[in-house]
């Protein structure tokens, strides 16, 4: 009997893994932190939901396309063959289908409810991420992730956006962030799954120039990481509170860098790139907290 289910079989468990929640969740929390940091008062209603129900139903549209893009590879790693599509519980005109009403409705939602910059903003990192990252750079360079970084970095400028309705200098900080904690993060998962990568020919950095080569460009991007951290405090953006926790989180990132860089215990790789996941979440809520209660040396 063939295992393999049909796409008939497909529940709405399987369309909702086919939008990564758990990466779209991460977004949206930088998305909602970058709504907050924009205004000194309460977020406004139509920013707060609508806002966020378009970045999310855009982000989850690049994700499926990821998932159908991405179908032979998934096939392969042991990582992601569990999933829908390659399991055949949904088909590739399904999957497009999916992709394509959500990104139209999350397009619609900004356009109507929020503003048009918004809305454009939110395209170019779809399309950034589902098409020239996904489709073209994961193929072409190992500086895949760097390059294609950027529309990941995108959501909490998306957020501050909706509020404001304009790019604003502090709202490009929060997108340096995630723009330079991105290489470790993903290049140190790379490490994890190395091989996977090269059985399926992805030029991941580890696959082509090696784990030392690699462990180094993470020891010194996280290094960077630490430098635009402290930016928010030095423009005035935050306060003490936060160029405290900034420093702290960073540093203990550092510290599993240079275990990963020694190689120093078992299982380095995957466990740094975990707490890469918790330091960006505590990272940003730190600057949630102090928006709301910030702590200055000129009070003591």
């Amino acid at each position: 009997m063939n295992k393999i289910l049909t796409a008939t079989q497909a529940n709405w468990r399987d369309y909702l893994e086919l939008c990564k929640p758990k990466v779209v969740a991460l977004l949206m929390l930088t998305a909602i932190i970058g709504m907050c940091l924009a205004t000194s008062g309460w977020v406004p209603l139509n920013a707060l939901i609508f806002g966020n129900l378009g970045i999310a139903a855009c982000a989850a549209s690049a994700a499926v396309i990821n998932h159908l893009v991405d179908k032979r590879i998934d096939q392969v790693m042991a990582r992601t063959n569990k999933r829908p599509i390659p399991q055949g519980k949904i088909d590739n005109h399904q999957a497009m289908i999916f992709a394509a009403l959500l990104g139209l409705s999350g397009i619609c939602i900004l356009v109507w409810l929020v503003n048009p910059l918004t809305a454009w903003l939110t395209l170019a990192s779809l399309i950034g991420y589902a098409v020239i990252y996904t489709m073209f750079l994961k193929r072409a360079t190992p500086q895949n992730i760097v390059i294609g970084g950027l529309a990941g970095a995108a959501p909490p400028l998306l957020g501050w956006t909706a509020v404001t309705n304009q790019l604003e200098p502090n709202s490009l900080l929060l997108v340096l962030i995630i723009f330079a904690w991105t290489p470790p993060h993903f290049w140190a998962l790379a490490i994890h799954r190395k091989k996977e990568y090269a059985a399926v020919d992805i030029p991941m950095l580890p696959v082509t120039h090696g784990e030392p080569y690699t462990k180094l460009h993470i020891l010194l991007y996280t290094i960077i990481l630490l430098l635009v951290s402290v930016l928010p405090f030095l423009t005035g953006m935050s306060s003490l509170l936060y160029l405290v926790s900034a420093i702290l989180l960073g540093l203990r990132f550092f510290y599993w860098t240079v275990l990963l860089y020694k190689d120093a215990v078992p299982h380095v790789a995957i466990k740094t790139f975990k707490f890469s996941i918790t330091y960006l979440m505590l990272l940003f809520v730190a600057l949630l907290v102090d928006h709301y209660i910030p702590i200055n040396l000129a009070t003591y």
